[in-house]
């Protein structure tokens, strides 16, 4: 994704990993071959790779750098958690990437976190010492409190969620006093604030940033793939609450579309930025070229 300008804000991004990786068939329960397959034919060739059956989906963190602060929107994965397959890939690319920003961990003011799965908060520490610490020394965490305490809770109950993302990824913030509990309406300032979209977890949020009459909006996993645009009741078999996540989509779409609202989407591949566009026939994501 090229940089781009929201007023007095520019956005990056640092990739974790690319390429065809699910196939949507395994990914939406409520998946027609025939339908998305005459969405796919209207769709840039990127998104879908025919030859392997899979969808083309990117794991992105997203670089917020305003007058006053540098922060970090999703920490994708991470090092050193154990996943399993398929999410023990090599990390080592967002290293570089977030290296060759310019950037170095000292530099991120907040890092504010979507919703709290595995591939969206991994960087939120690493292992030193046999410890997990914050990775961000002078960072503040953003957390939706009741997001992050469905999470504590799950895991004292020892669900076990994946990747053990409370133990790992959360407590060891809270520990640090580098973590903030907010509500649906904070705001970090004028440019910066969210807006609840719950269901593919209790209580994900999308991160505005808004400067000079332009806006956009960093949705974490309210859709995973741009045929959600075209299909909003197809919620992802992960979702926290299928239904839920369907209604926050249409939510969403409703609000943001024809508004010039730019839109960004962790796991859309490059250029990924795009506006989501309404019809009598519904909703389309139209990427921005470079």
């Amino acid at each position: 994704m090229k940089q781009i300008q929201i007023g007095d804000a520019t956005i990056t991004s640092i990739i974790e990993r690319d390429g065809p990786w699910r196939r949507p068939q395994d990914f939406f329960p409520n998946y027609d071959r025939e339908i998305a397959y005459r969405h796919f034919a209207e769709m840039p060739d990127f998104v879908f790779d025919k030859a392997s059956d899979r969808m083309v989906i990117t794991y992105q963190t997203f670089v917020v750098r305003t007058p006053h602060h540098t922060i970090l929107v999703d920490t994708c994965t991470g090092e050193d958690k154990g996943h399993p397959p398929p999410f023990d890939f090599p990390k080592q690319r967002w290293l570089d990437e977030f290296n060759a920003s310019g950037l170095r961990f000292e530099d991120i003011d907040y890092v504010f976190c979507t919703h709290l799965h595995i591939d969206h908060c991994g960087w939120n520490t690493r292992l030193v010492n046999g410890r997990w610490v914050p990775t961000f020394p002078k960072a503040k965490y953003i957390f939706h409190k009741r997001e992050y305490a469905a999470w504590e809770q799950a895991t004292k109950e020892e669900k076990n969620p994946p990747g053990n993302v409370w133990r790992f990824n959360c407590e060891p913030v809270m520990q640090a006093d580098q973590g903030l509990l907010v509500d649906d309406d904070y705001a970090l300032d004028d440019l910066v604030t969210l807006t609840p979209t719950p269901g593919h977890s209790p209580c994900h949020c999308c991160v505005n940033i808004s400067s000079k009459g332009q806006r956009a909006s960093v949705v974490g996993d309210l859709m995973h793939h741009a045929l959600q645009v075209r299909e909003p009741d197809w919620s992802a078999g992960v979702d926290w609450d299928p239904v839920q996540s369907a209604q926050s989509r249409r939510r969403f779409f409703g609000a943001v579309a024809d508004t010039g609202t730019l839109i960004l989407p962790v796991h859309f591949p490059s250029p990924t930025v795009g506006q989501i566009e309404g019809g009598s026939d519904g909703f389309r994501y139209r990427f921005l070229m470079p």
